[in-house]
């Protein structure tokens, strides 16, 4: 009897390059304290922002997705042909199906690749990366685009204080592809369930629908998300740092979700990181950009020549769900 041929797979992966795009648009503290009450130094105290980016009514979340891309493919060198998944992490993109990704592939010229999206929030892009390594590594996939990519101003309630004064839009892209070397370590991720609601929608599009609710936006209930981020994350971390063979001393950067500078700083605290390891802040002046989070601070750090390709960064994400994802990787 014949047996199934299987596809030739490969020992490594790794990140070959980076793309990002921001918000046309600088929104200052000034610009949302006053529906909410607040000012500019209670929302520097209280998350470290000072600006968020945020997109045009023109600039749709395809725009960045594609703008994004385009850089990374371009850095890469690969031709987009040659790519043979593209996977799409948002929770804004405005259409339940079909899904954005497959949309994403047409526009950059990844033409037939299997094109999906990822419903994980602000852990969306480190979902993708765990998905392209094994992709990569099973030799379903040659080359894999992941764009982490949100326009969360269409879902923003200006009067709230629990989540929307944080929010940008942006997008973050990534190419992963076959390496002679471990580029990617193994992930640890999951979903912490029980607290499903503790960031989430107001209401559901059929109460919206059924005109039972206005237009849904986004909520969280903020000093129960604030201290499972710092304690319960602080374990994935150190388990992914383990897992991935490394001390903090070997990484040259820490890239969490850029949720909240707070939030930051204390993990980097728990991690007990040498002071040479860097830190990205990019929520000081982009926001909260959710899936997009990861992929715009780590683009950041090595534009502005903070670290050099070849080191290792422990990227960190966790959000609504609430889901959590956690790897190390060599910067590209």
């Amino acid at each position: 009897m014949k047996q199934l041929l299987q596809s030739e797979p490969v020992s490594f992966s790794k990140i070959y390059a980076l793309g990002a795009a921001r918000g046309d648009m600088v929104v200052t503290n000034d610009d949302v304290a006053g529906p909410i009450d607040s000012s500019d130094e209670w929302i520097r105290q209280r998350t470290g922002i000072a600006t968020r980016r945020r997109a045009t009514q023109d600039q749709s979340l395809m725009d960045m997705s594609v703008s994004a891309s385009n850089e990374a493919i371009n850095k890469a060198g690969i031709d987009p042909a040659e790519i043979d998944a593209v996977i799409l992490a948002t929770i804004s993109f405005p259409y339940q199906t079909p899904s954005g990704a497959s949309l994403l592939s047409e526009l950059v010229g990844a033409k037939g690749a299997a094109s999906y999206d990822i419903s994980a929030a602000c852990a969306g892009y480190c979902y993708g990366i765990a998905q392209a390594d094994s992709l990569v590594r099973s030799g379903t996939a040659k080359y894999v685009l992941v764009v982490g990519a949100e326009k969360l101003s269409d879902f923003i309630e200006p009067t709230d204080r629990s989540i929307s004064f944080l929010l940008g839009d942006g997008a973050g892209a990534a190419i992963v592809g076959p390496s002679d070397h471990p580029g990617i370590s193994k992930t640890i991720w999951g979903a912490d369930g029980a607290n499903w609601d503790k960031v989430g929608m107001t209401d559901s599009l059929l109460d919206f629908r059924d005109g039972k609710a206005a237009w849904p936006t986004l909520v969280q209930e903020g000093q129960s998300v604030f201290r499972w981020a710092v304690w319960e994350m602080a374990k994935v971390a150190k388990e992914a740092l383990e897992a991935s063979g490394l001390q903090a001393e070997d990484l040259s950067a820490l890239v969490t979700h850029q949720a909240n500078e707070r939030i930051i700083d204390e993990l980097a605290k728990q991690l007990k990181l040498p002071e040479n390891v860097v830190v990205a802040r990019d929520v000081v002046d982009t926001g909260n950009t959710s899936a997009a989070s990861i992929p715009l601070a780590m683009h950041r750090i090595l534009n502005e020549g903070l670290v050099k390709p070849g080191g290792y960064a422990l990227e960190i994400g966790f959000g609504a769900g609430l889901a959590y994802a956690a790897q190390v990787v060599e910067l590209p």
